[in-house]
């Protein structure tokens, strides 16, 4: 049972902390456990307080998450154990009290009150931080939903009049069915429960939205006895009611589906790139899963805090008390480290990566969650290019952002083709003219092997795959240039010194044929020329006259003051 809050009063005054490790039997090591309130204020208290307090000592990792917020590298199945094991906690009230939380949508008929069906959590799932604005729960195509239902009975008072009397008791209650809902289609049912636990399966659906549902039913007894005279006639009735009540919640289906792309290097290294409609974890390139790449996505978990609280209510008064059942979540956010590639040393190398720009999600994370989140716009990394001298194709897996969800890429064509086979080219640089002023330097860039100039303004009318202008160019002296049709770009500069010139690819999917890149070098001095070499010396020359005219000067008048030899002294 999770110990979660401490109430004060009538209207509840609560202060959420996480339980303490070792507290909580809920399927996960102290350690796990743990690692799950990304919500709580991370307000460190030291080991010595602590041992003072509890009579106990604490794991590093307890240490370290009572001070900030564990995040992971995948989506972890703590949230789910958690959930799953606490919601056994959950208990309803009897005929004559509801239990609910606060965000119930209550419901009143003539005899049920204070009636509701609230999703406690669906699990596996996400929740994805997109944007502000943007924070869709992703769910996995088969999973459990849980739910929390509740009601309490108004009986009427008996009431007397002259010489008729009516009394009125509860004869029977409950909850009669519990269905669950995709849209408008009932995709699972069960027998009546306060505490219902619905698996479904989803079919290829994009978005839907699930309902629970569940029917309430109420039998009384209502006698009425009437005197006539000396006789007493009495009259039996039962008076029934049937409501329903709903909660909803949308969600997005998250059908892995990805596609990979393949390249062949001219060295034999290995290109793989792959593409999913949605945010994804990664990918692994062996079988054993060393060789991996992960996109921008890092996770955390953290309660659902509308469960902090429940309301008691009654047929006179309100109470808040603590839940005793706490849903867990796991939540996707982009982080500022970005993608990365393991091993670190030797390991794939990331070449590209492709989404639509998107604002940066911070403001859709609570302040009390200290995580790496971006604090800038960002691409969301649903296409990861990598190049790699370590590849099993048969091995690729792709993991997504839901636990548990996982696929084998299929592979597309390229142009007609399962592999694009990269060509060398050879970018020359050479300074073709030059005054003391400036230089012009001649690029050209051409296929290596059959000879053929590369025309990079094909390339530049070419969309990339983010939508923008695509297609490679050349960099020298921090300016992008193009080759024209026979494979040559113009430079001028005008700063002496080596100038290296890079080829820059177009990403080999939309580029046809596409090539590596290559490097070439340049070297500009005024001196390196015969006007240059006159120039420096016109310069240092009148950079030198002052200097003579003082040392002339200077000659001068020492003759004028220094001493004389006999021949000049007077007699």
């Amino acid at each position: 049972m999770a110990c979660l809050l401490v109430t004060s009063g009538i209207s509840g005054i609560v202060t959420a902390t996480p339980p303490r490790p070792g507290t909580e039997d809920n399927g996960l090591t102290e350690n796990e456990s743990a690692t799950l309130w990304s919500r709580d204020s991370d307000e460190y208290m030291n080991e010595t307080t602590y041992r003072q307090r509890f009579g106990e000592n604490r794991t590093p990792i307890q240490q370290l998450a009572n001070g900030t917020d564990i995040t992971f590298t995948r989506p972890p199945a703590t949230a789910a154990t958690w959930t799953r094991n606490d919601f056994r906690d959950l208990n309803a009230g009897n005929a004559q009290t509801s239990v609910h939380p606060k965000h119930a949508a209550l419901k009143d008929g003539v005899f049920i009150d204070d009636a509701h069906a609230t999703l406690f959590a669906v699990h596996p799932s996400t929740r994805g931080h997109l944007e502000a604005g943007e924070t869709p729960l992703y769910v996995a195509p088969g999973g459990t939903v849980r739910g929390f239902v509740d009601y309490r009975v108004r009986v009427p008072n008996g009431s007397q009049s002259g010489s008729s009397s009516v009394r009125w008791s509860l004869v029977d209650d409950e909850v009669s069915e519990v269905r669950l809902k995709s849209d408008d289609d009932v995709i699972a049912e069960s027998a009546g429960s306060h505490t219902p636990e619905l698996d479904y399966l989803l079919d290829e659906t994009w978005s839907t939205t699930l309902s629970l549902e569940a029917d309430i039913e109420v039998r009384l007894e209502e006698t009425t006895e009437t005197t006539i005279g000396n006789r007493t006639e009495t009259t039996v009735t039962y008076p029934t009611e049937t409501i329903t009540v709903s909660d909803s919640v949308g969600v997005e289906v998250y059908n892995l589906r990805a596609y990979s792309y393949y390249a062949e290097y001219p060295n034999g290294d290995a290109g793989i790139a792959i593409f999913q409609s949605r945010p994804w974890q990664g990918y692994t390139l062996t079988e054993d899963g060393e060789s991996s790449v992960r996109g921008v996505w890092r996770f955390y978990t953290a309660r659902d805090p509308r469960w902090d609280t429940l309301v008691r209510s009654t047929d006179t008064n309100e109470t808040e008390v603590a839940s005793d059942a706490l849903p867990v979540y796991v939540h996707a956010y982009p982080s500022r480290i970005g993608p990365r590639t393991e091993p670190i040393r030797g390991g794939p190398t990331i070449l590209e990566s492709w989404g639509q720009e998107r604002a940066t999600p911070q403001s859709t994370i609570p302040d009390t969650v200290s995580v790496e989140v971006v604090d800038q716009s960002y691409t969301p990394t649903y296409g990861l290019a990598v190049r790699s001298n370590d590849v099993d194709r048969d091995a690729l897996r792709v993991a997504g952002i839901v636990r548990g969800i996982n696929a084998t890429p299929i592979t597309s064509n390229v142009g007609g083709s399962s592999e694009r086979k990269l060509r060398e080219s050879r970018l020359t640089a050479d300074v073709i003219n030059q005054t003391n002023d400036d230089a012009t330097i001649r690029l050209e860039l051409r296929d290596n092997e059959t000879g053929s100039p590369i025309d990079l303004t094909t390339d530049d009318r070419r969309a990339s795959l983010n939508g923008e202008p695509g297609g490679g160019y050349i960099t020298i002296a921090d300016r992008r240039v193009r080759t024209n049709e026979s494979g040559v770009a113009i430079v001028t500069v005008d700063q002496p010194g080596i100038y290296t010139a890079r080829y820059h690819p177009g990403a080999w999917l939309v580029a046809n044929p596409a090539y590596v890149s290559d490097t070439a070098t340049a070297r500009w001095h005024p001196l390196s020329t015969l006007s240059g070499w006159f120039g420096l010396l016109v310069e240092v020359g009148w950079q030198f006259i002052p200097f003579v005219v003082m040392l002339y000067a200077g000659t001068r008048v020492l003759r004028f003051f220094g001493p004389r030899d006999d021949s000049e002294r007077y007699p």
